[in-house]
């Protein structure tokens, strides 16, 4: 899988795309992330990309020319063009996982104000990590590349990993279920009984509830949607 980003910032982007299990599988070859500049594609001379909106206003808007031409310079016709907005729909897990399935994926930063409303022809979706405005989309960008090749298969050392972690597929609406490693105690805590056991269904059925509990605590509105999604199962 390949994955572009259209963005005035690429250097300041790329290290955090080039850790962790991500920057291990770019080494090797399993994913590809390049960076586009619109300002590379600006035809005014001081390579400016931004202009005052019409009608009066603060800040500036970021020019539809240099930005169409960034992203036609890598489109294909596999291509999957996202907008990174505040205004897009809520980025999920289960939209990393319908997205890992496209070859290639160009996720597009906005910045200062926002773009010229004309270039929005160029997206196929527009994405939001969140209902909170950023300084501009990179930070999105990093959340959503990341969310998605780290489930290219291989990426990840053991598969399993990612089907059991919290908003998996299979995780039925909970969270993760708590973690621990040495020692088993810390600061008078003690690991839970039921992990120390041995036992692997003991285990799995105190990670089950572990997990409801969690979810309980922290994210009740995920078992209320799991639950009108499979009512009586949950």
């Amino acid at each position: 899988m390949r994955i572009d980003v259209v963005t005035l910032f690429g250097p300041a982007l790329d290290p955090l795309l080039g850790i962790g299990a991500v920057g291990r599988a770019r080494k090797r070859g399993l994913v590809e992330v390049g960076f586009v500049n619109p300002r590379d594609f600006s035809r005014d001379k001081h390579r400016k990309v931004d202009d005052r909106p019409y009608g009066g206003g603060a800040g500036m808007i970021l020019m539809a020319e240099p930005l169409a031409a960034a992203v036609k310079s890598v489109r294909k016709k596999s291509s999957l063009v996202v907008f990174l907005s505040p205004q897009g729909r809520k980025f999920t897990q289960a939209d990393a996982r319908r997205l890992v399935k496209q070859k290639h994926l160009i996720l597009v930063c906005g910045r200062y104000e926002g773009i010229d409303e004309r270039a929005a022809a160029l997206f196929d979706e527009e994405i939001s990590i969140g209902d909170y405005v950023l300084s501009g989309g990179e930070p999105a960008a990093a959340a959503v590349a990341d969310a998605v090749l780290r489930l290219v298969p291989g990426v990840l050392e053991k598969t399993e990993a990612a089907e059991r972690e919290s908003f998996a597929e299979d995780g039925g609406g909970a969270l993760d279920y708590p973690q621990y490693t040495r020692p088993r105690i810390w600061r008078g805590k003690k690991v839970p009984a039921a992990l120390l056991t041995g036992n692997h269904e003991e285990i799995a059925l105190w990670r089950r509830k572990a997990a409801r509990a969690a979810t309980r605590k922290k994210r009740p509105d995920l078992l209320k949607s799991a639950r009108q999604r499979a009512p009586g199962v949950i």
